[in-house]
């Protein structure tokens, strides 16, 4: 496949919004970093994937894959994907939508007292996204990066999908919420995933910063997008009403 001199030559206007993969905290990132938090908050020794488990999950994902790769993005890779990308372009898939039910408690866009909400892939009708493409002779080490961060534990699973672009449709590989994870919870209210978004936070920032940042992507490449759009306005009508100050997108 042609490599393009420029991963954004087809939407421009992304290239302020996604972090350089090389300034990302994920591209150093180890699962163990946070064995001792996880460890103070009284998960078992076994609260991640061992770094065996991990592996074998991504040589079963791509056992059938050769040569580039696409990585279709709805959530936090969409601004910062952290591997390396030849291109990158607006997809779609069908069978599939976001929805809001990773629910965190553990530190990472939540806490216990404060639970955070974020995105994953569940059984459904469509989701707009980003297709990265990663040059062949990078796919192993650029996927292991990527497993490290969403292979932690086991929230999702690997899955190839078809994903329609303005240029062809493309095979590409994308995280799908994993029914049996304590993590995922299609039994939230709405009422409560608006509380969690508005007030959840941790180290990788906050519920609100990350559902402003898929709104800011999807209003900069012209996606109508009105669940992500109707749940924004809900999040910051209640943090409104509870006298807590406007949250913009965070490249975090």
């Amino acid at each position: 496949m042609t490599d393009f001199p420029d991963p954004f030559i087809h939407h421009p206007v992304l290239r302020s919004r996604i972090i350089d993969p090389h300034a990302s905290s994920f591209r150093g990132f180890e699962p163990s970093d946070l064995d001792a938090q996880m460890k103070a908050q009284g998960m078992p020794d076994n609260w991640r994937y061992s770094d065996e488990k991990r592996e074998a999950l991504r040589r079963q994902a791509l056992a059938r894959h050769s040569g580039d790769l696409w990585v279709f993005a709805y959530g936090s890779l969409m601004w910062n994907p952290a591997f390396l990308f030849a291109e990158v372009r607006h997809g779609r898939i069908d069978g599939y939508e976001r929805a809001f039910c990773l629910f965190d408690t553990r530190g990472g866009r939540g806490t216990a007292d404060k639970p955070g909400l974020m995105a994953a892939l569940d059984v459904g009708d469509r989701c707009d996204g980003l297709a990265f493409r990663i040059a062949a002779d990078l796919v192993e080490a650029e996927t292991a990066i990527l497993f490290k961060r969403e292979m932690l534990m086991g929230s999702y699973v690997p899955t190839m999908v078809p994903v329609a672009t303005g240029f062809g449709t493309v095979d590409a590989l994308t995280f799908v919420a994993n029914p049996a994870a304590k993590t995922i919870r299609r039994d939230i209210a709405r009422d409560d995933q608006v509380r969690f978004i508005a007030t959840g936070t941790g180290r990788l920032g906050s519920s609100l910063e990350y559902l402003a940042n898929l709104a800011d992507h999807f209003q900069a490449l012209g996606i109508d997008d009105p669940h992500v759009f109707g749940l924004l306005d809900e999040v910051r009508a209640y943090r409104a009403a509870h006298g807590l100050a406007d949250e913009g997108p965070a490249a975090t």
